[in-house]
Formats: structure tokens, C-alpha cells, sequence
């Protein structure tokens, strides 16, 4: 008909699939067929843990907020033990402890003890995800109704938390304390990403743009000690780097949506930075650091990516909602972020591999 687009056969599959996984009748099938029954369940649970995701995380914040974790980390505890150092009832803390024990958080000894599960020794052995699950107290408040928020086109509780996302500047250190000290926090595990990635040797000096309290130029300097480091945020970021790293690291202050960039460095880097901007500001730094760069010298970018195989909800869902709370950038793939590199005069732009990929992907290119 005229005005309807026409569907090749992928199309046609996919909208017949969807009618057929709709039908009740064959979803009782599906559920009773030996060969069919496992999809079945597993598409059930899947299901069931969309409706039920924001308890899970309920209790995890639980967790953390009671340093549930750190202390079963210390050795095995009893309920009355965890009760007793959480201030809890005991039968808060067996609910407790048992929902942390259904995600793996938690785990119960044959004792009757509890201990930590394998995601949460994971989760303890990486300080930076504790952190964000404590902070991630505002951008709850934010998604408590995610209908008035798309419809406000973003921006709430979330977005005074990072007042730079909405080009506040938080030029006193009081302003910029709660943020800087979460980035630093959640830092080494990109940061051991990218170095075991890209070679830091080749060059002589290095500066990191937004780079915060200097926590990944911290883990540079261990692995590169002779390489130069420069760093470059907002003055009174810059100057939290500076006091935290001292004579090992030059602390330039500014803003690259109004300053040039420090000159001298021949890799610049961008960890994490590009996804907290909308198009325009990420253009105008990219050009910004191909002046700032030598003829020949590196940009590398790291952060998570829209459509990361195998962690696809990552950048569109959860980056999606958070930068949209947040009120300033967007979750971008590493083929848009490349023809943006691109478009700013960068050559030879390319994808290098990284083990977690959902943590941080890479590009390089050449000025």
C-alpha cells in the first residue's frame, strides 16, 4: 500500500516472531515441550527480573549502606553478629542476608554463618562499584518517575550532583569534592584497561583532559614512571590532583569548553569525558586537542560505548537513563565516536581491544 514502508524478510521474521511469543497458548506449550521448556524458563526469568531489577539493587544499596560486605570481607558472621554491627533486628538482617544470598552477594556457610557470595567478593575487590551503588541514591530519586523525566527532556536530582553537566563549573573545592572523589574511586579499573591495551612507552609526555584527581594518571606513573604527566580540569579539580599527587604530576586548571588546552604533550587523553557531553562540546574539544597535539602525536578516548557486544543494555538503558538524569551527553558507538575523530582532522583512527570491554572500550587516532 501506498505509505507503508516496505519490510524485507528480516522484518517480516521479526514481527511474525513477535506474534507467535505473544500467543498464550504458545507460551503453555513452550513451557511444556522438553526441548523448548529451558528458552521457556530462561525467558521467564529474564522477564521476571525487568519487573523486579530495582529490588535487586535495593538490596545491594542495602548492602553497602550498612557495610554489610566489608564487614563479612573481615570473616563469617552470624545473623545475630550482622544484626549486632548493622543495627538491625534480626530478622532484618536474616531478610537481609538471605535476599543478598538468592544474587549472589551473600552465601550461607554449612555453620550457618554467612559469608561472601562470588559477586560479592567481586564487588568488595573493586572498591569504585561500592561507590557508585552508594551514590546512585540521586539518580534513583531521578528514575522514581521516568516518564516526567523524558518528558522534561532530562535533568533533576542527579544533574546538581555533577554540576559541570550543566555548565556550573563548581569552581569551589566543596562543589567538586563529592564527584572528583567517586571518579577517583571508580578510576583504576578503566585505567588497568587501557594500559594493558595501548603501550604508554613510546611517548614523552602525556595529558589527561578531565582527568580529575589524577587516579588514572596515578596508575600511569606505576607502570611509565619516565613519562610526563600532565593533567587538565577545573581549577579547583586540578587542584585536588595536585595536593593528592604532588610533584609528580603538572596540574593545569581551566575549562575546555572555554580554554585552549595546555600545549607539549604527544598523547592527550580522554577517559570517560566524551559520553558527559552533548555533540557540540565533544567537537569542539576534539578539535581543541588535535591544535593542542604535535603532527604525528596520539588522542587516545576510553569509555564504555553504545553497542558493546554482549553488554548492549549498558549504553543505551543505563548510560541512556544516567547521562539523561545527569542532563548533558549521551551513550555513543564506536563507529559514531570514530567519525567524530574523524571529522576533527584525527587519521588512522582504530579500535583497540580491551579485556572488559562493558568497563572501557578504545580508539586511537593520529593528529
Amino acid at each position: 500500500m501506498a505509505g507503508e514502508a516496505r519490510q524485507d524478510w528480516r522484518d517480516r521474521w521479526t514481527l511474525w516472531r513477535n506474534r507467535v511469543l505473544a500467543n498464550r497458548g504458545f507460551q503453555r506449550w513452550a513451557a511444556r515441550f522438553p526441548l523448548t521448556r529451558p528458552v521457556a524458563r530462561s525467558r521467564a526469568r529474564g522477564l521476571f527480573d525487568l519487573v523486579a531489577g530495582f529490588v535487586y539493587t535495593q538490596v545491594a544499596f542495602a548492602g553497602v549502606q550498612l557495610g554489610l560486605f566489608r564487614l563479612l570481607e573481615a570473616g563469617p558472621k552470624s545473623v545475630e553478629q550482622v544484626a549486632a554491627a548493622t543495627d538491625l533486628p534480626i530478622e532484618g538482617a536474616e531478610r537481609l542476608l538471605l535476599a543478598s544470598a538468592s544474587l549472589g552477594l551473600t552465601q550461607q556457610l554449612r555453620s550457618g554463618h554467612y559469608t561472601l557470595g562470588q559477586t560479592g567478593a567481586a564487588l568488595v575487590g573493586n572498591g569504585g562499584i561500592a561507590d557508585m551503588i552508594a551514590h546512585h541514591a540521586h539518580l534513583y530519586a531521578d528514575l522514581a518517575d521516568p516518564v516526567a523525566l523524558l518528558r522534561r527532556g532530562g535533568g533533576g536530582k542527579l544533574s546538581g550532583y555533577w554540576p559541570y553537566a550543566q555548565g556550573a563549573g563548581a569552581t569551589d573545592g566543596s562543589g567538586v569534592a563529592g564527584y572528583s572523589a567517586l571518579m577517583a574511586a571508580s578510576q583504576p579499573l578503566v585505567a588497568e584497561q587501557v594500559l594493558d591495551a595501548h603501550d604508554f612507552s613510546c611517548y614523552h609526555k602525556l595529558l589527561d583532559v578531565g582527568g580529575g584527581e589524577g587516579a588514572f594518571l596515578q596508575a600511569v606513573a606505576a607502570r611509565h614512571p619516565a613519562l610526563s604527566l600532565m593533567l587538565f580540569d577545573l581549577p579547583a579539580v586540578a587542584a585536588r590532583a595536585q595536593a593528592r599527587l604532588g610533584p609528580m604530576l603538572e596540574a593545569i586548571g581551566g575549562s575546555f569548553c572555554e580554554d585552549a588546552l595546555p600545549l607539549g604533550a604527544d598523547i592527550i587523553t580522554l577517559v570517560r569525558v566524551l559520553h558527559d557531553h552533548d555533540d557540540d562540546v565533544v567537537m569542539q574539544l576534539l578539535k581543541k586537542v588535535r591544535t593542542a597535539l604535535p603532527p604525528g602525536g596520539t588522542l587516545l578516548v576510553a569509555e564504555p560505548m553504545a553497542g558493546t557486544r554482549g553488554a548492549e543494555p549498558v549504553g543505551e538503558a543505563y548510560f541512556g537513563f544516567y547521562l539523561l538524569a545527569m542532563g548533558s551527553g549521551r551513550p555513543r558507538t564506536a563507529e559514531a565516536l570514530s567519525g567524530m575523530l574523524r571529522a576533527a582532522g584525527f587519521s588512522g583512527v582504530r579500535q583497540i581491544p580491551t579485556a572488559l570491554p562493558l568497563s572501557a572500550r578504545v580508539l586511537v587516532g593520529k593528529a
